[in-house]
């Protein structure tokens, strides 16, 4: 019997290795393999390079998840992920981008206290979409779908905390209903658990921006860039 390796387990192992071009190679390999497993389905694809399975949603949105004062207090590089998410939101609205806002509330962020407002540096428009949500996927038991919808969304770049809860389980969200997801590599932290047995903090957002880089399914597309680099009408890269 022939064991098939896992294409995140492919890159966890060798990615650190790869030069990027060898990187690129490997991923546009890896999409061509998943278009094989398709069966030959065809999927949307829309100007800029985007792909997704959402009919009729050539529109990306950036995804702010979670950037509130409980959740970021003390987190790996605040201010310098902070300030990315802040510089993104700006370019998003010069661009004419949607900007969506995700805010959690739970038993240690009790809303309409302190701890879960949104950080001072950041502040949704009038108009822009605030998402509030209980679950580490910002789409489970929320309005996040019908608000995309209305947008004509179909791919997501998504910003925010925490990395390794609800950064993770929101783009894996999205991915499985169909959007293209994008992570921004330096615009997502997380705070120290190591006293329960995690990596640091740093290497945490490090393996996550690596596997997100090589993650992949028929007629979505993924891929992690840093700040400078997202391109709000192209497609991902890993």
């Amino acid at each position: 019997m022939v064991t098939a390796l896992c294409p995140i387990d492919v890159g966890w192992r060798y990615g650190a290795t790869m030069s990027r071009q060898s990187r690129v190679s490997y991923a546009t390999s890896v999409t061509a393999m998943n278009l094989f497993y398709s069966g030959g389905r065809s999927f949307p694809t829309f100007p800029g390079g985007l792909m997704t399975t959402l009919m009729n949603r050539p529109r990306t949105a950036l995804l702010v998840v979670d950037v509130q004062v409980g959740v970021v207090h003390g987190a790996h590089e605040r201010d310098v992920v902070v300030n990315n998410v802040a510089s993104l939101v700006e370019r998003a609205r010069s661009e004419g981008v949607p900007v969506v806002w995700v805010q959690h509330s739970g038993e240690d962020l009790i809303e309409g206290s302190e701890t879960w407002r949104i950080v001072s540096e950041l502040t949704p428009d009038d108009g822009e979409p605030l998402v509030k949500k209980k679950y580490g996927d910002a789409f489970e038991d929320t309005t996040l779908e019908s608000v995309l919808a209305e947008l004509g969304v179909g791919r997501l770049v998504v910003v925010g905390a925490q990395t390794d809860a609800c950064i993770r389980s929101t783009l894996h969200g999205a991915f499985t209903r169909g959007y293209d997801a994008t992570l921004v590599s330096d615009a997502h932290t997380t705070e120290d658990h190591t006293r329960w047995g995690a990596p640091p903090p740093d290497q945490v957002i490090a393996h996550t921006n690596l596997y997100w880089s090589y993650q992949s399914a028929p007629g979505r597309t993924a891929g992690t860039v840093a700040t400078d680099e997202v391109e709000f009408a192209g497609s991902a890269t890993g």
